[in-house]
């Protein structure tokens, strides 16, 4: 079925079992190219994911899968079982299963008709179930699911912590089977009363035989792990950490089975053994796999965060009787009951009851929200005091928790731009060290003391083991993955990966003013009218045309009306001209209502508000004119409160070395008035929203890379233009859908944390760079023997083995101290302001 399965368009995320390495991302990312169709594929080996993008032709998933494991890795599939409604004939199955292959990463679809069952199989993450569901429906079936036989993330945890058991059962073993060979052989070497015992009791030859037995035993037990990986990976000539691993080890245990059964087979003098080089490397590599799957474990402790903030059944009302329901059986448009104490389980709109309910975990705020009827809630929140039921709008995947999640996870499987050196050196790293030490056995054979043969062998062994690229492979991905999930705990998520190298590039730091800098809500200060213009009927009649805006202005002028008790009549032939102001018809009367630029398109003079104008700009208010029936009425002020944290998160900006640019659509007057209060280094006023991008475009010609600070919809533009698009939460989808950061809440403080938590990363990778290649290009030398003619010092592969575990754990180690990474200026979380530098972690 999987032969004849039409090539499918789209992305998936495909989990990847049996990674070790960084050759091993470049093997997996190798095969999964080849497969035609296959537009472009993203391996990291920290999350253990591929990312694979399929072409406008199509790929096969199928032929995907099966070229993972072609070269030696396993792809994790998934099953689920869907209910179809509205079948009626052997069309409709056909029609069903056609919709359901052509969703990317379905390896299998089957139908039947008479059990209105769908089976399918498929590659990809959480976000698949929405996705099936989805084509079904748009065949026009119903869907819903009955059976997954595990959820993604429970099945990933089950093989993490299936993978840490496995490697310490093999690491005691191993351990128990390794400390005699260890102490039988060193021991005689170092320590006279051993070397006594063993010959008087066990004798020499019987200490090698009960050596090979031990080593044995672990080399084809614990150790067979490691042959099952590196010998194909070394017969398709692809060789890989494991295969290092085999020929070290191969060696050490070869020539000592010689030494010991085919002793006539050397030359004089050289029948020694090195079991417990063989034994104790295959340890210590074990122990080192043990410690780095533990740690990688902890690098995804962020998403495990977010997923358990998510509610486990939801109580839904159907036919009158509430059950009690997985969350994955609840449906768009069930009604949903919510007792005190419990968490939303999905997202909707109150339709009954009224509660406060805790949202810090999307807004920051700490002070739970009113919610009575047509108000919305988001999954995974929590009611406080009363009761309320609501109606589902947003399900599974659609979820703002879930789009939290997936963007947390696009993130972390990101590959930054500083990977792309990572990934040319470990291109032929592996071939390189293989023969590196070739050259060494032959130059310690050919020009090396006697014993010649024994030198030349234990110094080849050495540089097979001590150069394994684990630590190179993970100096990147980690630091990402625990950086990203630091940033989601601060509120701070970052939609692209690549945004935290970028973003501690920045020169200047750009911000839209209303509902960024403001609180976005106005407030009605001054309404002046010209002589014999009665204020109430003219405030009567401006706000019956602001009422048609969606304008923050428009609402503050409206809601001054109300306060002031005037009712407010219908309005006709409403217009609004974008950056200009609105007009319509009220009561047969014509009334447009703008900023200063509006009246003088309409050839209204101005100058009698002159003088008011200046002193409202000087108090940093926004003036406003009203003209009614082609004469000018009143002048009208409104200021826009800025936001408490708005001067401290200036301040910050400046802190870090950057400049500050604010970009508003007000007069120059106000905007500078503003700037002033608050440490503008720079004003971009009376801009309209199409000039937004031409201003981003000269502050980068000036500073150098920006980073743009928005929340309308007229500022996605701006957010996509800058080298940096960065989204208030709080604002509109489109403006985050057009950014690479989002601040979950309106602080603005969220910039200066996440600029900061982006150098901290990119230290913390270029540590990690660092330490992996100077690792290697130093100890490389060593374990060849540069040192010996010199000073007698000789690596021996024990130590090899286990300074190579050691750089891995090393790098994890490093990484995970993001973990602690303080922001630089109080989140809404509440973090401490400690007395720190700007830039967080060392």
């Amino acid at each position: 079925m999987a032969a004849s399965k039409p090539a499918t368009t789209g992305a998936i995320d495909i989990p990847i079992q049996g990674m070790t390495c960084a050759s091993c991302v470049n093997r997996v990312e190798k095969a999964i190219r080849s497969v035609e169709g296959v537009k472009a594929a993203n391996v990291n080996l920290a999350t253990e994911r591929a990312h694979v993008e399929f072409g406008s032709a199509g790929a096969n998933p199928a032929a995907v899968a099966e070229a993972i494991r072609i070269a030696g890795y396993e792809p994790s599939d998934s099953t689920v079982e869907l209910k179809i409604d509205g079948m009626t004939c052997a069309s409709c199955v056909g029609r069903v299963e056609k919709a359901l292959k052509r969703v990317p990463g379905v390896l299998e679809a089957s139908v039947n008709l008479a059990t209105e069952r769908a089976s399918i199989r498929y590659l990809g993450g959480a976000d698949m179930l929405s996705r099936l569901i989805g084509a079904v429906e748009q065949t026009g079936y119903g869907a819903e699911a009955l059976r997954q036989d595990n959820d993604q993330s429970d099945r990933e945890r089950a093989a993490r912590e299936a993978e840490i058991s496995g490697l310490r059962r093999s690491l005691t073993v191993a351990a128990l089977l390794t400390l005699p060979v260890f102490v039988l052989e060193m021991g005689s070497h170092f320590i006279p009363a051993i070397h006594d015992w063993v010959m008087e009791t066990l004798g020499h030859r019987t200490s090698w035989y009960l050596q090979f037995a031990l080593t044995t035993l672990v080399l084809f037990g614990p150790g067979l792990r490691f042959f099952r990986k590196g010998v194909p990976a070394l017969l398709r000539w692809s060789p890989d950490m494991n295969s290092l691993v085999v020929l070290g080890t191969s060696a050490a245990y070869a020539y000592s089975v010689v030494a010991t059964f085919l002793t006539s087979l050397l030359p004089a003098g050289m029948a020694n053994v090195y079991y417990e080089a063989a034994a104790v490397i295959v340890t210590l590599i074990l122990l080192g796999r043990y410690l780095e799957a533990k740690a990688k474990g902890r690098t995804s402790e962020a998403i495990k965060h977010l997923m358990g903030l998510q509610a486990k059944t939801a109580r839904v009302v159907r036919e009158g009787q509430a059950l009690e329901i997985a969350l994955d059986q609840v449906l768009a448009g069930d009604i949903v009951q919510v007792r005190p104490g419990e968490k939303i389980p999905v997202d909707g709109e109150v339709v009954e009851g009224s509660s406060f309910v805790d949202e810090s975990m999307i807004t920051g705020e700490p002070l739970p929200v009113q919610k009575v009827q047509g108000a919305e809630v988001v999954g995974g929140t929590i009611n406080k005091t009363g009761s309320f039921t609501f109606r589902a709008t947003r399900i599974g995947s659609e979820t703002v928790l879930a789009q939290i999640i997936r963007m947390v996870e696009q993130a972390q499987g990101s590959k930054l731009p500083i990977q792309a050196l990572v990934d040319r050196v470990t291109a032929w790293f592996v071939p390189a060290v293989m023969a590196a030490a070739a050259l060494t056995f032959l130059v310690w054979l050919v020009f090396g003391p006697e014993p010649a043969l024994t030198f030349a062998l234990v110094n080849a062994v050495a540089v097979l083991i001590i150069a394994c690229p684990c630590a190179m492979g993970l100096a990147t991905p980690t630091s990402i993955m625990v950086g990203t999930g630091r940033a989601a705990e601060l509120g701070v998520l970052f939609r692209q990966g690549e945004a935290l190298q970028s973003l501690k590039e920045v020169g200047v730091v750009a911000l839209d003013k209303t509902g960024t800098l403001t609180q976005g809500r106005p407030d009605l200060t001054d309404f002046v009218t010209a002589p014999g213009v009665s204020e109430a009927e003219a405030l009567r009649l401006v706000a019956a045309v602001e009422g048609r805006s969606e304008h923050p202005i428009a609402q503050a002028i409206v809601t001054a009306a109300e306060k002031r008790g005037l009712s407010l009549p219908s309005t006709d032939s409403f217009e609004a001209v974008p950056g200009f102001g609105v007009s319509a018809i009220v009561e047969g009367r014509k009334v447009d209502v703008g900023a200063d630029r509006f009246m003088t398109k309409l050839g209204l003079p101005i100058a009698e508000f002159a003088d008011t104008a200046v002193r409202l700009g000087a108090e940093g208010k926004s003036p406003l004119y009203a003209a009614i029936d082609g004469r000018l009425a009143a002048i009208i002020a409104v200021a826009d409160p800025i936001k408490p944290s708005t001067p401290e998160a200036i301040a910050a900006l400046h802190a870090l070395g950057l400049k500050v640019a604010m970009i508003t659509g007000d007069n120059r007057r106000t905007a500078e008035a503003i700037a002033r209060r608050i440490g503008i280094d720079e004003v971009a006023a009376e801009v309209l929203p199409e000039g937004k991008v031409n201003v981003v475009k000269r502050l980068r010609a000036s500073h150098g890379k920006i980073a743009f600070v928005g929340d309308g919809i007229n500022d996605a533009p701006a957010l996509a233009e800058a080298d940096i698009g960065i989204a208030i939460g709080t604002g509109t989808d489109i403006a985050i859908e057009s950014a690479d950061v989002v601040l979950m809440s309106g602080d603005v403080r969220g910039v200066v944390n996440a600029i900061a938590l982006s150098k901290a990363t990119i230290r913390n990778i270029d540590q990690n760079l660092f330490w992996a290649f100077a690792y290697n290009v130093l100890l490389i030398p060593v374990a060849a023997g540069v040192l010996f003619p010199f000073n007698g010092i000789l690596l021996s592969p024990i130590f090899a083995a286990g300074a190579m575990a050691l750089s891995s754990v090393f790098v994890l180690g490093n990484a995970l101290r993001l973990r602690g990474f303080k922001a630089p200026v109080p989140s809404v979380q509440g973090t401490a302001p400690a007395a720190r530098n700007a830039e967080g972690v060392a």
